[in-house]
Order: C-alpha cells, then structure tokens, then sequence
C-alpha cells in the first residue's frame, strides 16, 4: 500500500498513515491498560521523567517541538490528573519547575515496559544499516523544511 505512495505528492500522506499506525497502537495500550492518556500527554510526562528533577516547564517546551500553548495545556491537564506538581524554583520566579507526583511516577512505571515494546515493534525486522539510513532521511527531510521557519 505506502509503497505506491508519489514521492512528491505522497510524502506526507506516507509520514501520517506511519504516524497514525504508531499512535494508535499507543493508544490502543493505554485503554487496555486502564490509563487515560493522550499521545502528547504521555511525550510530555515521559520527557518529564527522562529529564530528572531540575526540569522547568521551558526546557519541556524547547525539547517537545510544540508550541508553548499547547505545551502549557497539556501540562494543566498532567496537573489536574495529579501526575505532575508544578512549583517555582528557588531563587527564580520566572521559571516553573515540574516534578512527577508519586501518581505521575505509577504512571511511568505502568507505561514504560509497554512504550519499549512499542518501540522495538516500530523497528522489527529492520538491520542496524536500514535504522541509521531510515533516520538519516528523516533528519534530512526536517532539514528541507527548515528554510520554511
């Protein structure tokens, strides 16, 4: 099916059925494991966890890729489900520090088994060569698109 996909027309349909597939494959796992949880809520509470405890809400939105208004909702509604504390840091009231709550923390440790085996799902029956090649071209394709910002 992709593999009929224009190259020039097509590219972009291709990156979103791709997208789609993984994303709900995600979505699929946090409903059967009981979790409600969205795709960009899920990015940015593991980026949370994966970036330790000196995490401000400014390095999640420089290291997310996504604006600064939807990055500030999504952390709302991680607030309001209790899975993230938001505070001030010492010394620095400009900045918010974000911190996993012990629930945020249930959540990673419920996740983070599934999300790998997701992952190594995305690359089965790929070789070392076709991994590196395959995110060369990504890097590339992000590339092009830079001269548009």
């Amino acid at each position: 099916m992709l593999h009929q996909i224009d190259e020039i027309s097509g590219i972009g349909l291709h990156l979103d059925l791709v997208l789609r597939k993984v994303q709900d494959a995600y979505l699929r796992k946090f409903k059967e494991l009981g979790v409600e949880l969205t795709i960009e809520q899920w990015v940015i509470l593991y980026r949370i966890y994966q970036l330790g405890e000196d995490v401000s809400q400014s390095d999640i939105v420089k290291s997310n890729f996504r604006n600064r208004a939807t990055t500030s909702r999504v952390i709302g509604g991680l607030e309001r489900k209790g899975w993230i504390a938001k505070t001030r840091f010492k010394g620095d009231l400009k900045r918010f520090k974000l911190e996993l709550t012990p629930q945020g923390q249930d959540i990673i440790s419920k996740m983070e088994p599934h999300a790998n085996l997701l992952r190594k799902q995305a690359i089965k029956g790929l070789d070392t060569v076709e991994f590196e090649t395959f995110l060369k071209i990504l890097d590339r394709i992000g590339e092009n698109y830079e001269e548009f910002q």
